[in-house]
């Protein structure tokens, strides 16, 4: 369901695609936040540019251009070649421009889904990464990135507070900037009959230059897979803190698609502590067509009231939600559909549509 087309110059190799899957979704379920009557405001897709041999010495170019219907993403990253058994280093430039729904959007329609309240964020930030070499279970990568985010409005201007007043940013101003370090590290263990896979990140907000933010950001998730005769459980569990400075846009933002179905995008709650849970048994039904039921709950622990400025409080955001239902997968060569149907405790339905390339749930 896309269009893709490769261009050769010279050793340089160009990939440009149109996601029709992802244009058709976004145009169906999530109009655009900014009203405008350019045609090129609804042209949904990647362009991507890799280059092998930059200086002769098989230096890596990437650049990446992602482009949606309210957010775009672009990505510089230039990799120096190094022997397998040493750390590969990249040093990575990149700007996005997302609406942040998640923490500053309201609740509507009972809490399945998220409004926007004009707040956008623009990130720059650039850095170096640092990937050591993946033993058979584990996979580790560390980054040192300095970072610079400024809400901006639908019209592109920079603002510094939100409609009630209240400050976007942690130093009050129009942007702030910060120094982090970023370690995160994997494992995984897959066979035939079970699964688990770990993930835990780190940030350290670094003082090194004046008024940057200090901080620690930590977040981990376990999830543990077990076949049970022909059908399959999965069940995860999710949990994060951030002490120090913070921004509201850096806390935890519960509810959505991954998190607790059946809720917008952050409309459970945000805060300084996080924990979500997720349980999901799959039943096979016919050849390539499999049914689902899901239980997904999460909790910011009562720490809401810690964000600067109250955001999800004032949003009247409950802190706590549950969310369940079930869903059918569609396993194609392209990869698996999937459709689910979840309920939230305000017995509101939201259906769900995704595409995963992976084959995989």
């Amino acid at each position: 369901m896309g269009a893709q087309q490769s261009v050769n110059a010279g050793k340089a190799k160009v990939d440009m695609q149109v996601d029709l899957t992802h244009m058709l979704c976004e145009v169906l379920l999530l109009p655009p936040l900014r009203s405008s009557g350019v045609t090129l405001s609804q042209i949904v897709g990647r362009i991507s540019l890799k280059h092998p041999n930059l200086f002769g010495r098989s230096e890596k170019l990437d650049v990446i251009l992602d482009k949606g219907i309210n957010d775009s993403n672009v990505v510089v990253a230039y990799r120096r070649p190094r022997p397998e058994w040493l750390s590969q280093q990249s040093f990575v430039v990149q700007h996005s421009m997302t609406p942040e729904v998640a923490v500053h959007g309201f609740p509507a329609d009972n809490f399945t889904r998220s409004g926007s309240r004009g707040i956008n964020l623009s990130r720059l930030s650039f850095g170096l990464e640092l990937n050591e070499p993946a033993t058979s279970n584990w996979t580790s990568g560390t980054s040192v990135k300095f970072e610079h985010i400024c809400p901006v409005n639908n019209q592109g201007h920079s603002i510094a507070r939100d409609q009630d007043g209240f400050p976007l940013t942690c130093s009050g101003n129009l942007h702030d900037n910060m120094i982090i370090l970023k370690q995160e590290s994997g494992y995984a263990d897959v066979n035939d009959n079970s699964f688990l896979k770990v993930n835990f990140q780190m940030e350290q907000g670094l003082p090194l230059v004046p008024k940057s933010l200090t901080f620690n950001r930590v977040k981990c998730a376990v999830s543990k897979g077990i076949k049970l005769g022909p059908t399959f459980l999965v069940t995860s569990l999710t949990g994060g803190s951030i002490v120090g400075d913070m921004a509201p846009y850096q806390a935890f933002a519960i509810g959505g698609l991954g998190s607790v179905r059946g809720y917008g995008e952050g409309a459970v709650g945000s805060g300084r502590l996080c924990l979500i849970a997720n349980c999901e048994y799959t039943i096979p039904l016919v050849k390539h067509l499999e049914g689902s039921i899901f239980l997904d709950c999460g909790s910011d622990l009562g720490s809401a009231r810690h964000v600067p400025g109250n955001p999800a409080l004032r949003q009247g955001k409950p802190g706590f939600g549950i969310g369940f239902g079930y869903g059918l997968h569609f396993n194609t060569d392209l990869g698996q559909i999937r459709v689910d149907y979840a309920m939230n405790a305000f017995n509101r339905k939201t259906i769900y549509f995704g595409i995963n390339s992976s084959g995989g749930s």
